[in-house]
This record gives C-alpha cells, structure tokens and sequence, in this order.
C-alpha cells in the first residue's frame, strides 16, 4: 500500500474543507469517559436496529482507530479524506486521525463524478473514507480504508453492552453529512465540549421517524435543514386560505390561546420535539421560519 507525498491544502475551497485542530477533542473524550463512562455517548440507527456507545467504548474506538491507521501508513504528514453521513464510525475515525497528528478534509457526498475527480486531484488524499457504495469506485484512487479492518475485531462482551437507554438522558440529534459546510466542526465541539449523548437517523429518509424515537433535547442542524423541517411542518398543515388554516394562524398569533399550546404540542410531537431545549444556530443567521421562532421562545 503506498503512502503519496502530502501537499499542503493551499486554495482549498468548497465543496471540500479542511478540518481544523479542535480544541483538545482528546482530552475531551477522555474527560468524559473518565466521569461518565457508562453514559451513552452515541447512537445510531443500523438496519432498524438502534446501537450505542457508551463514553469508554468511544475512547476505546480512537485509540483502536488511531493504531489501525499507523498500520496502513498514516502519520503526522497524511491527509485523511472524510465524505458521507455524519454517524459514530466518520466521527471517531476524524478523532483518530487527528490523535495521529495528520490532516483531515471534507468532501462534500453530493457531487458529480467529474467534480469529484477534480476535487480528489486538487486535495491530494493519503487516505480517504466514503459511506455510499454508489461512489466507492470513483474513490478507487483515494487510497480508501476498511473501517472494520482498522478497528481490528472485537470483544464480544462490548457488542451486549451497546444497548440504548433513552430515559432521561440528554441527547443532541444529527441528521447531516459533509454537504453541510464547516459542520463536522460544529458536530464533534458541541458533543466533546457538552458531554451530551449525540444521536444519528439511519438515513435521511428514515430522519423523521428516528428523531421521533429519539425524541432528541438538542439540534445540531445546518440553516438549511431546519428550514427543510419548517417546510415539512409547512406541508402538514392545512392549506392557505382554508378555515383551518386560519384556526393555525391565529392560534399562533395569541400567545395565551389554549389551542396555540395544543398545535404546538402536537407539531413538537409530530417532529420528535417534545423534549427539544436547544437548538444550535449560527452567530449570523437569517430569518428564523416561524415554527422554529416558536420552538425556540418556548426554549428561553
């Protein structure tokens, strides 16, 4: 397996971005899995399936991770390039990479083959790791790593202790990708910095549904997707210009109106909202869709 001579990312630009050194995300993970190390840390969703790592076990994974890449060549001047959903295995392994001193970029996992050449060929990736099967073989030159194969195997008894306990836990929620700009940032310093469990959909199709299940305390969501979730709540509403939509409206204009309480209730509930107290946004963010300006006066 060879090892390319790293260049330095000069002139990235996106789609694709460089990762930069998190705040001691390292020491971070071994804070909380020194105080709390049978709390939940993640979740995911797998073939219907919810699964769960508990603060030790995610610090374990790391620093299984970290000696799988020394194995296959990865040091202080190798680039690891990161592209799919944003879900425990991306997470710990950005983590992983980190620890061993080299550099980690994003590509965004919506892109047309040719822009993808181009972009592989501008970020000159040592190493690289992509979810969708549908675009491994327009990777095939990216030196791409086996997750399993890095983690090395497993104890048995760690696979009966991934259980998920989502009783009066905490429990930030994710349902993004590298699409999202500057969000593995954003992603891995609220759950580090917080020591909040970080739960993930099995897709994004299925994100309502598990977020349901989940019924998460906290958003970490780019600006577009919560306006995609102001537009889903949009969609069920009754039509303009109907009776009921007017009920809705009006509801929503008299803050002490019992039936604003019983719709917002019923959308929170609707949405997997109905434990939701923070919602992470940007310094400069545009104008708020109005269920969202609700969630979040509810909040403060």
């Amino acid at each position: 397996m060879s090892v390319h001579e790293l260049k330095r990312p000069l002139g990235l630009e996106w789609p694709a971005e460089l990762l930069g050194n998190l705040s001691e995300p390292l020491e971070h993970l071994r804070h909380w899995a020194q105080i709390t190390p049978l709390q939940t840390a993640l979740r995911h969703k797998r073939q219907g399936q919810w699964y769960a790592w508990r603060w030790i076990d995610a610090l374990r994974d790391v620093e299984r991770l970290a000696d799988g890449l020394r194995q296959q060549g990865f040091g202080e001047q190798s680039r690891l390039a990161l592209s799919g959903a944003f879900e425990p295995n991306l997470l710990l392994l950005a983590l992983a990479a980190q620890s061993v001193g080299g550099q980690v970029v994003t590509l965004a996992d919506d892109l047309e083959p040719e822009v993808l050449y181009q972009q592989l060929w501008r970020m000159s990736p040592t190493h690289s790791y992509v979810q969708d099967r549908r675009q491994v073989r327009h990777w095939a030159s990216a030196n791409r790593l086996d997750f399993a194969q890095l983690l090395g195997p497993l104890d048995p008894a760690q696979h009966l202790q991934r259980w998920w306990q989502p009783t009066g836990e905490t429990a930030l929620w994710s349902e993004e990708g590298t699409h999202w700009q500057g969000g593995l940032a954003v992603v891995l310093e609220q759950w580090l910095n917080s020591g909040h469990g970080l739960a993930f959909p099995e897709n994004l199709a299925s994100a309502r549904r598990d977020r349901s299940e989940v019924a998460p305390t906290g958003l970490l969501l780019s600006p577009e997707r919560l306006h995609h979730l102001a537009d889903d709540i949009e969609s069920r509403l009754a039509p303009h210009g109907t009776w009921r939509r007017r009920l809705c409206d009006w509801a929503i204009a008299h803050p002490q109106s019992g039936l604003r309480r019983l719709l917002k209730n019923r959308v929170r509930r609707l949405l997997g909202f109905q434990r939701l107290s923070y919602i992470w946004q940007p310094l400069k963010s545009k104008a708020e869709p109005t269920w969202l300006a609700e969630f979040k006066r509810d909040i403060a």
